[in-house]
């Protein structure tokens, strides 16, 4: 039987402040699930999120979860 693959996931954690700047860059913090300022979310890697991880990449930081 074959064993299942989990997917690799980061953890992404919010840096700057949203405050002053264009809304469609605070929406996709929302849309990452940040709510406020050093809030950490962790996510599934895939293309989805690294697109707008790329969009938002001066107000977040990105690593590798742990587990």
């Amino acid at each position: 039987m074959a064993k299942k693959k989990t997917p690799k996931m980061i953890k992404i954690t919010q840096t700057r402040s949203g405050i002053g700047r264009l809304t469609k860059h605070r929406r996709t913090l929302r849309a990452l699930g940040i709510k406020r300022h050093q809030q950490s979310v962790v996510h599934e890697d895939n293309d989805a999120i690294r697109g707008m991880i790329n969009q938002v990449s001066y107000l977040v930081s990105v690593t590798d979860a742990e587990g």
